[in-house]
């Protein structure tokens, strides 16, 4: 589906590509999105006009590891699996406080499974974009320091996390999967610094949808001139992945990492999260800081945690937080260590909290389903009718952000050898081989350069979004004395955006065609805790990530 039809049909959602059409939210699922056939190298190669990067070179990429791994044996990877995969950090750090598992092995073996996997074979996902050349040596300085001291910081210690492609990392490119940013070697960002303050190994970079989906406007979500397409595991060449963290979603899905880092603008951390059934928050903007992250938007830009249960996500999220004074939005907050992750041990149940379920979903027999089971842990489900809300001029807030934020960026916190400074520029250096550059095009980048207004026009823009997208919530929150809400994958994320409202999407089950789908829990800035808590009390009754079949 284009992104044109997109823009109409759902509320305005650029950052990210959710595959089904304003008829499928209620339940009826686009055939040529979920149907798999026998004979998808075919259809594949009708869908993508590229498939692979022509600016990766697989060999180069492992070349540096070849001697770390030549006594890591597919035995030994056989061996690890039942200490790794599906599992939680606790019980990881746990394995390792026992002497089962060490972090330097732990990080080999996400690296041997990226290489089986990943790139260049039959099963090849396209998720990983780059690799931290010393990430061998800092898993092996975590286990001294282990051996040392006895004891960790924070749980995310010695943890290798993969890191969406727009966020800034030293010792790796930050190229947001365009080739005007292949040579961007940075500092790291600010959220960057927290991860390894509290001790997390940095394993790489995602891949993207290129300039997190606003660029080109009729390529498909996870494609970028750097990272080639990416694949869900769930459904190879066949079911979309969702962006624009679409190699954040898939990587964590597959077993790539412990957990990954993405971003959204609008739906680009819900809708691949879903997509890959993983779980994605997406925090209150300022929560985390955007300092050093390759923008869209500074209005609407937010990093957030991607992982394979709720714990993970609260660890990772914990781990990023803290006031940043350059980032205008950052918000100071009092919460000490431990805030997100620390109270799962006394979470039992949902009395007294009231969900409005949104009538038109409840079509969806998935949906439907997890009602129930919310019900199940005392939950009070009020049905509510959406009202019809306007978002005017959604597209220009995003353009005319992005063409003040990404000039701000290159001048702050890219490398020395970025030779653009403006979206202009970046327009203007694909033309040169616009072949490989940009295949799909680079309409919304010629829509930004296109776009203008006065600041007090501009703010008119922005003051009518955030009044818009709270009363779509506030109303009916108001009236039935509503917690939060309960939608599907990133169906409301347009409005949860501009109200800048924080949402956390958990695997609901699959379809009858096996397309992952995500229930989505929306509620008031700042209350990232309570939705942790609700999400892990779902997770917990519900159980429904089940993990891709071929990548065991």
């Amino acid at each position: 589906m284009r992104l044109s039809i997109f823009f109409l049909l759902s509320i305005l959602i650029f950052s990210c590509k959710n595959p089904k059409t304003e008829n499928t939210i209620s339940g009826k699922e686009d055939v040529e999105d979920t149907i798999v056939t026998s004979n998808d190298s075919i259809k594949d190669f009708r869908e993508f006009k590229v498939l692979d990067s022509k600016y990766m070179n697989v060999s180069e990429l492992w070349q540096p590891f070849e001697n770390d791994l030549k006594d890591f044996t597919e035995a030994t990877y056989n061996d690890l699996k039942p200490l790794i995969l599906e599992v939680d950090i606790p019980t990881l750090q746990k394995h390792i406080s026992e002497g089962k598992l060490s972090y330097e092995l732990l990080t080999k073996f996400y690296l041997y499974r990226i290489r089986k996997f990943d790139r260049e074979n039959t099963l090849s996902l396209n998720s990983v974009i780059s690799l931290n050349l010393n990430v061998i040596s800092e898993a092996n300085h975590r286990d001294i320091e282990f051996l040392l001291y006895g004891k960790i910081n924070h749980p995310i210690n010695g943890m290798p996390i993969l890191l969406k492609d727009n966020i800034n990392a030293s010792g790796m490119p930050t190229t947001a999967g365009a080739v005007a940013l292949q040579n961007n070697k940075t500092e790291d960002a600010f959220i960057v610094k927290q991860l390894k303050n509290q001790g997390a190994i940095i394993l790489g970079k995602a891949n993207l949808s290129e300039w997190a989906y606003f660029f080109c406007g009729d390529c498909p979500s996870g494609y970028s001139a750097i990272g080639g397409q990416t694949l869900n595991p769930y459904g190879r060449r066949i079911i979309d992945t969702g962006g624009s963290s679409s190699g954040s979603g898939v990587a964590v899905a597959a077993n790539f990492c412990v957990a990954a880092v993405g971003s959204e603008t609008s739906g680009s951390i819900l809708s691949p999260s879903s997509q890959n059934s993983v779980v994605g928050l997406k925090p209150t903007i300022g929560l985390l800081s955007r300092s050093g992250i390759v923008p869209i938007s500074s209005t609407l830009d937010t990093p957030g945690p991607m992982t394979k249960n709720v714990i993970d996500n609260a660890i990772l999220l914990d781990a990023m937080f803290g006031f940043d004074e350059k980032d205008s939005k950052s918000i100071s907050t009092k919460w000490g260590k431990s805030f997100y992750y620390g109270s799962f041990s006394v979470i039992e149940n949902l009395e007294h909290r009231r969900f409005g379920a949104f009538k038109r979903l409840l079509e969806d027999s998935l949906y439907d389903q997890a009602i129930s089971d919310l019900k199940s842990k005392g939950a009070i489900i009020i049905e509510v009718e959406e009202e019809k809300t306007d978002l005017p001029d959604f597209l220009r807030l995003l353009n005319l952000d992005m063409k003040t934020d990404l000039p701000i960026y290159l001048s702050n916190y890219a490398g020395n050898d970025v030779m653009i400074e403006s979206v202009q520029d970046v327009i203007d250096f694909n033309k040169k081989d616009s072949l490989n550059s940009m295949p799909y095009g680079q309409k919304l980048f010629e829509g930004i350069v296109a776009d203008n207004a006065t600041d007090k026009a501009f703010q008119n823009i922005k003051n009518t979004l955030k009044t818009n997208g709270r009363s779509f919530y506030d109303k009916p929150m108001k009236k039935h004395n509503l917690d939060g809400f309960l939608s599907i994958n990133n169906y409301h994320a347009g409005f949860a955006a501009v109200a800048e409202y924080p949402a956390i999407t958990v695997p609901m089950g699959y379809t009858e065609k096996g397309v992952p789908k995500g229930l989505t829990f929306i509620s008031k800035p700042l209350f990232e805790i309570g939705l942790l808590h609700w999400a892990y009390i779902y997770e917990q009754v519900s159980k429904k990530r089940k993990m891709p079949e071929n990548y065991n």
